[in-house]
């Protein structure tokens, strides 16, 4: 059996915490699009070999109609029926722990949890994530879906880098502390 791949939580944020409006909108990230010489979330999409995504955010794609990964495996963890954009998407209504013993012999290395909250939240409290990469968006929207939900459970983190851009965003990267 290979070993389990990296997880990574990445995410982009609200400056009071939050990763998507009450009614699960994120139009208020259009307003910070990177200049295209800062631009390195394609270099860091490419390092992915697979997607975790819970249902609301694969909504998204489905409402858009087009999948962002096409040929990159894809998880999403539901319990419902849903439409599949691309044939490497998988419909899952396992743990994430039992997901990923349960794919950790395909050889994938890094896997980018793209959310929501609860879902991480799950990831978080199993052990799973390896390393959280947020990206602070300099926006107060007041309320909407937290980057965690609540649990009594701690995480403590080691911080390892930062990144500013032009765009007033900053990139923080943190690894789960021992």
């Amino acid at each position: 059996m290979n070993a389990k791949p990296e997880i990574i939580y990445h995410l982009a944020v609200s400056l009071d915490g939050y990763i998507a409006t009450k009614e699960g909108k994120v139009d208020w990230l259009d307003d910070f699009q990177p200049d295209e010489n800062e631009d390195d979330f394609g270099e860091l999409f490419a390092s992915f070999d697979g997607l975790l995504l819970g249902s609301g955010t694969y909504e998204f794609a489905l409402d858009y109609g087009q999948w962002m990964a096409p040929g990159k495996p894809s998880w999403v963890f539901t319990k419902r029926e849903m439409p599949l954009l691309d044939p490497g998407i998988e419909l899952t209504s396992e743990s994430p722990t039992d997901l990923i013993e349960r794919i950790s012999d395909r050889g994938l290395k890094k896997l980018w949890l793209m959310g929501g909250g609860k879902l991480a939240t799950s990831f978080r409290t199993q052990g799973l994530i390896t390393e959280y990469i947020i990206a602070v968006i300099p926006i107060i929207i007041g309320e909407g879906i937290p980057m965690f939900s609540e649990s009594p459970e701690r995480t403590s983190l080691e911080f390892i880098e930062s990144k500013s851009y032009s765009n007033g965003i900053t990139r923080l990267s943190y690894l789960p502390k021992d």
